[in-house]
């Protein structure tokens, strides 16, 4: 029987409505709906590693590694500190990206190909000079594929450490080859497609980054002042501290952060993971597909 007795389904759609509605946004149910039910062709089958890794509650502590991580690179960080927004609209940043992750992930292959050619559009416009002086594109293949290569190490790095279902040495290499797909369709040249070539990928960059005055102040924004509720910063805080562990340590350095010293080190991780029990718990997982459709990939 559940902790929480008669009361525990009652709860359970509280606090997972609660959650889909702030990573959704007010048009998540109509998204779903659209990117489980059309029928036709997805880019990845049911079975393939992608969808294991993005359907897990680990992605809400490797999204904030993500961010962290990718704001060390100076010409990406520029771009986000100019044109993202993410300091005035914060969750509807985070609404966007979690329904391209989405739809590129389990939506049909036109949906994903609409997806990916809509962020594309965006990426063109984005230009400009960062305080130095040095130009950036976001549409830059140089840069995307920094992007791209943080976010993939981020997602893996914490579904092996607080996924429900851990992947195997082929089930990570599929995941990077995955997630290439989704990569060259943006516009990275030559992703990486195993966990050698990512680690390889990661170690070419690190001499591009630095912790600018934008990455320690979007670090501090991220970690203290997230734009929620008194009574959802407490999880929040353990969610923001496991993100904070699992990075390099060189990038925890860089960017000044630690865990909150009312969390002792040693209970970091167990409250991680008890924290990813209890958000999957709340989450429905996505329902099947209605239709089986070949991949398109």
């Amino acid at each position: 029987m559940s902790p929480f007795g008669k009361s525990a389904p009652d709860l359970r759609g509280r606090v997972g409505g609660a959650l889909f509605a702030r990573v959704a946004g007010p048009a998540g149910q109509e998204n779903r709906a659209r990117i489980h039910d059309t029928p036709g062709p997805r880019w990845f089958e049911a079975d393939r590693p992608v969808r294991t890794v993005h359907g897990d509650a680990s992605m809400f502590i490797g999204g904030l590694r993500a961010l962290l991580l990718q704001s060390l690179h100076p010409l990406a960080m520029a771009a986000v500190a100019a044109h993202s927004g993410y300091r005035g609209d914060p969750w509807g940043r985070l609404q966007r990206t979690s329904t391209f992750l989405a739809m590129t992930t389990y939506g049909t292959a036109d949906d994903a190909q609409a997806a990916v050619d809509r962020v594309r559009a965006v990426h063109e416009g984005i230009r400009g000079r960062t305080a130095s002086g040095e130009a950036y594109h976001a549409a830059d293949p140089h840069l995307l594929g920094w992007v791209h290569a943080a976010e993939v190490d981020s997602f893996l790095m914490a579904h092996q450490r607080y996924g429900a279902d851990p992947l195997d040495g082929a089930g990570l290499d599929g995941y990077v080859a995955d997630t290439a797909h989704v990569a060259e369709a943006l516009g990275v040249v030559d992703p990486p497609r195993t966990r050698e070539e990512l680690t390889a990928v990661l170690t070419a960059y690190r001499p591009e980054l630095r912790p600018t005055r934008e990455a320690l102040e979007a670090a501090h924004f991220i970690l203290h002042h997230p734009p929620l509720p008194l009574v959802a910063r407490p999880p929040y805080a353990v969610l923001a501290a496991n993100a904070i562990v699992t990075l390099p340590p060189w990038a925890r350095t860089a960017l000044r952060v630690r865990p909150p010293p009312l969390l002792p080190e040693g209970c970091v991780e167990p409250a991680g993971r008890l924290l990813t029990r209890t958000i999957r718990w709340a989450m429905p997982p996505a329902p099947p597909l209605t239709t089986s459709g070949a991949n398109a990939g």
